[in-house]
């Protein structure tokens, strides 16, 4: 078969859906975390509980306020507290409805302390550009918890110390891959710009290279791409000698996984999925998403030519409702050599992808069974399931 040119759509999906449909942006968690901290700020150095209270986002170039209202605001000695509930939109985030609650007091030393208190990861891994040990506040929002605080105190004057914490956020974690990624104890306090939108492909798409850079800062060299939990576990159970941070759910993003796993220097590759993101992987598409990429049904139909398919099977793949239809009629006509080339596609797209500086794998699992069904040449030589 000739070569099919590697693609990636011009809008991601949910840029597309949002502008469709209107989709209600929301706050990120680091723009509730700095509200509530810039209102603990004002209620500590005027004595006054707040009811309102207005942060500047992070967009460089441009100066945009916006207003948060103060779920609760308390004042002790030396000290004041303060929560924002976090909106989240239209977007699916297990942490909408979370209470991002900061206390500042006063130290003695000059400067802004910023520390964790419940409900907030603890970072144990490197490789996520925080300090191991240190509370898992990414950067943008550091940044915008310490100006916002320093527009109502001057802490070159008179140190402030403040704690972050969200109620509950133990058991929001448990929703996430943080402990993956070697925080503990809660979540991340997350956002570039300020604000969610609505099923935010980006956030899934940063996900993927953060999961990546831990990898690379603790020294693995084989990472295993799967689309979902079920594949994840397919996944698992094939390469049971890896660590479970070299397991990542890549979702619609293997080219962003590929691209980042040869910035960071990783060698070895597995791409384990069914029958529908591979046939759209062994087209060239990078990007999965159903919305923006259909399978292409004339594909399925050489594979099945290839595979010594009968003129009628091949008709009947190339008029397919989708890849696990054209998948079902090679396993009711016994045609088993199709999956394997089709992995085989995968395989080289997923290598020219990486311009050649990564060996990749590509495995098939069955809807069903979850057991391998095809492979790419070498690629179940490497896993547990070679020997049965």
């Amino acid at each position: 078969m000739p070569p099919r040119k590697l693609r990636e759509p011009a809008m991601p999906p949910s840029m597309a859906r949002a502008k469709d449909e209107k989709l209600r942006p929301g706050w990120t968690t680091g723009s509730c975390a700095a509200a509530a901290a810039k209102a603990a700020a004002k209620a500590l150095s005027s004595g006054e509980s707040q009811e309102r209270v207005t942060i500047r986002l992070p967009k460089k170039g441009e100066e945009r306020r916006v207003e948060f209202a103060v779920e609760r605001c308390e004042i002790g000695e030396g000290w004041a507290e303060a929560v924002v509930v976090k909106d989240a939109g239209d977007d699916p985030d297990v942490t909408d409805g979370a209470h991002l609650t900061a206390r500042v007091s006063w130290r003695d030393e000059p400067g802004l302390e910023l520390d964790r208190g419940e409900g907030v990861g603890t970072v144990t891994k490197p490789g996520l550009g925080l300090a191991v040990g240190g509370p898992a506040i990414n950067d943008v929002p550091r940044r915008m918890i310490q100006y916002s605080v320093q527009e109502v105190l001057d802490s070159g004057e008179r140190g402030v110390r403040v704690e972050i914490s969200v109620p509950g956020g133990g058991e929001m974690a448990e929703k996430t891959t943080n402990a993956r990624l070697g925080i503990v104890g809660g979540i991340s306090i997350l956002g570039t710009t300020g604000i969610v939108r609505p099923f935010s492909t980006a956030a899934w798409a940063a996900s993927v290279v953060q999961a990546i850079n831990v990898m690379g800062a603790q020294q693995h060299d084989t990472f295993v791409l799967s689309t979902g939990g079920l594949t994840e576990r397919a996944a698992m159970r094939l390469l049971p000698d890896l660590e479970e941070v070299c397991f990542i759910e890549v979702g619609d993003f293997t080219g962003q996984a590929i691209k980042q796993a040869v910035s960071k220097g990783l060698k070895r590759g597995f791409f384990v999925g069914m029958a529908g993101k591979l046939a759209k992987l062994a087209a060239g598409v990078m990007m999965t998403h159903w919305t923006r990429s259909k399978v292409d049904n004339s594909l399925l139909a050489e594979i099945t030519r290839e595979a010594g398919g009968s003129p009628d099977l091949v008709r009947e793949v190339e008029g397919a409702n989708t890849a696990r239809h054209a998948y079902e009629l090679w396993r009711g006509a016994g045609l088993e050599r199709a999956p394997h080339l089709l992995c085989s596609r995968v395989a080289e797209n997923l290598r020219e992808y990486a311009g050649g500086e990564l060996e990749i794998h590509a495995i098939m699992v069955d809807f069903d069974t979850l057991e391998p069904v095809g492979a790419s040449p070498g690629a179940l030589a490497e896993t547990a399931w070679k020997g049965r």
